[in-house]
């Protein structure tokens, strides 16, 4: 089908990257238009290992999520959803947890429309419309208030969002606002780029994200910056790391690991 005749959910602006789309594009999907692709293509340019971190991620994810369902967690709420993939947290969680609920919460139309049209009947999974910046309507969302039940520990994930959000926005206190809604035995999850490694990126790559967000502020954060979103929790081992370090399924898989300059971390919610 042409680009130009393919179905829009409404609200799409084609015209523009997304970043929903242009990680579409770095893992060799097919949703994603002429705006992502060029923008995509600009990160490329400077830093052509931004692919490679991009399945990283994913990977990472799939690990954490596999890690916290072993251990019980049974409830999840993912923040800044991507498009689905071969990753989706849901898929992942119940091949160790089966019954698993998951919310995803997004605000990219395209994502909506994928994410409702995928989970249309599994009635253990929902889509909310939100964003990081505003905790309030995520939890009173009636999706989030009927899939997550109250008081019993729940798993918090934000895989990108947090990267692409300056201080002037707050995300330190909204993440703030997140913990101290979750219960006891919670666990907040997060990744984050990092130019500590690649400090030469930022030049090229940081404009574009700028232009993805339409945002004039530069959102990059050092990894002693990151650790700051765990105010307040206890980290599981081993602590906030370059994500090929977070428990890999094998040694070989962590060399190198600087050169995938994103860090990730868990942290517990535990007695004061």
């Amino acid at each position: 089908m042409d680009e130009e005749a393919r179905p829009r959910p409404n609200g799409l602006d084609v015209t523009a990257p997304n970043w929903a789309r242009v990680g579409n594009y770095l893992l060799g999907g097919k949703d994603h238009f002429a705006a992502d692709r060029k923008a995509a293509e600009e990160i490329l340019f400077y830093a052509p290992e931004i692919r490679t971190m991009t399945v990283e991620l994913y990977e990472f994810h799939a690990r954490v999520i596999r890690h916290l369902a072993g251990i019980g967690m049974d409830q999840f709420v993912v923040i800044g959803a991507g498009l689905p993939s071969s990753c989706n947290t849901h898929e992942v969680a119940r091949e160790v947890r089966p019954g698993a609920r998951v919310v995803y919460v997004a605000d990219d139309p395209v994502v909506l429309s994928h994410g409702r049209a995928l989970l249309a009947t599994d009635a253990d999974t929902g889509v909310v419309e939100g964003d990081l910046l505003h905790p309030a309507g995520i939890l009173a969302d009636p999706v989030t208030r009927r899939l997550i039940h109250p008081g019993r520990p729940v798993v918090v994930t934000i895989p990108t969002r947090l990267q692409f959000t300056p201080d002037v926005d707050d995300p330190f206190k909204r993440v703030a606002e997140l913990r101290d809604w979750m219960p006891i035995g919670s666990h907040l999850v997060v990744s984050h780029a990092v130019l500590d490694s690649r400090p030469k990126a930022a030049d090229g790559v940081v404009p574009v994200y700028q232009r993805v967000f339409r945002r004039s502020e530069d959102a990059s954060r050092t990894r002693e910056q990151v650790q700051g979103f765990f105010d307040g929790l206890e980290m599981l081992d081993p602590g906030l790391v370059y994500i090929r370090q977070w428990r890999p399924e094998n040694a070989l898989a962590a060399r190198q690991a600087e050169r995938i300059w994103m860090v990730g971390g868990v942290g517990r919610k535990v007695l004061p």
